[in-house]
């Protein structure tokens, strides 16, 4: 009796997808060269860390994502964690009660976002000198409050700070990243079955398009900016707990991080194109060469923005290679 098996197996990959592949394989690379060399490097706690770490800018990330899937940019993300840790820091200095106090700094972000949404899209306002006008006006803002560093000693939220959720034993995250991985399932499914993220999308394909579709185009693109504030209100309020201060320089030039693991997630700053899981391997990507770097111990954290760079100029080639690619499918097929 002779038994017949399958020659091979075929594994088809979507090509849809190859640059989201990319970023798990270098960011399962990256670890994988981390625990060769490092002492206590492969373990859950260290992968833990990286979420914990980087749970807010996850968050930001996020929020910047839906900017460049409509072809736009949000560069006041950073000065904005920086504004909300101030107002965050001087309530609670004051004694108003916490969860007012994490209340009122969401809808600080949520109106600011829309105001700059507005701006941009009822005055054709090009995003970059919005956002860049939003930037430095949340930047001085802070130091209104105070130009010094105002340390939180404010019980509920040095609580929420400790609490550490465990997951395995040995291992453990803090609220902080479940928040974050709730914001990033919430995008994934927004962008996927909701009529709002295809429309997010049609918009960054070809916005002129969307407009003869009869799509809700500006309602879209100022929704787009209010969620982006709301995101980076919330990674900022994160920030504030996981550091427990509130600082005017806090997190400066942190945009452009977020805007990094985005590209190294997958999203094409041209608009159109990209998957919110994305970023979230973006962050890791970049927050692991941090960790292999801090392991070494003999390099300079600014080896850190030197791979990133490099990273950036790999992705942003094979970002170009997709597009050709796609341009050409639409040449012959017309």
């Amino acid at each position: 009796m002779t038994e017949k098996f399958p020659k091979g197996i075929k594994l088809k990959l979507n090509k849809e997808y190859i640059s989201i592949y990319a970023t798990i394989a270098l960011f399962l690379l990256l670890f994988f060269i981390g625990s060769i060399f490092f002492n206590g490097f492969f373990s859950l706690q260290v992968l833990s860390n990286l979420f914990i770490d980087n749970a807010y800018l996850v968050v930001v990330a996020i929020g910047e994502t839906l900017t460049i899937l409509t072809a736009g940019i949000d560069l006041s993300v950073g000065a904005m964690i920086a504004f909300v840790s101030m107002i965050t820091s001087d309530l609670l200095r004051k004694g108003v009660n916490p969860y007012l106090v994490i209340l009122f700094v969401l809808f600080v972000g949520i109106v600011f976002g829309t105001v700059q949404g507005i701006l941009i899209q009822k005055f054709n306002l090009h995003p970059w000198i919005v956002t860049l006008a939003g930037m430095f006006f949340a930047r001085g803002s802070s130091y209104l409050i105070s130009i010094d560093t105002i340390t939180i000693n404010n019980p509920t939220f040095t609580k929420i700070s400790a609490f550490r959720i465990p997951i395995a034993p040995g291992a453990f995250v803090s609220i902080n990243v479940i928040v974050s991985l709730i914001i990033v399932a919430l995008a994934v499914y927004i962008l996927k079955y909701t009529r709002f993220g295809r429309t997010v999308y049609a918009i960054g394909g070809n916005e002129n398009s969307a407009l003869l579709m009869g799509l809700p185009v500006a309602r879209t693109k100022i929704l787009v900016y209010t969620l982006s504030g709301f995101c980076s209100s919330l990674g900022g309020l994160l920030f504030t707990i996981y550091t427990l201060s509130g600082y005017g320089l806090h997190c400066n030039g942190m945009e452009m991080d977020a805007i990094a693991a985005c590209v190294v997630g997958g999203i094409i700053l041209t608009g159109g194109f990209g998957y919110a899981i994305g970023p979230l391997f973006g962050v890791l990507t970049t927050g692991i060469i941090q960790s292999l770097i801090m392991f070494n111990g003999t390099l300079n954290s600014w080896w850190t923005k030197i791979a990133v760079g490099m990273l950036l100029f790999i992705f942003i080639a094979l970002q170009r290679i997709i597009v050709i690619r796609d341009e050409k499918k639409k040449i012959v097929t017309n």
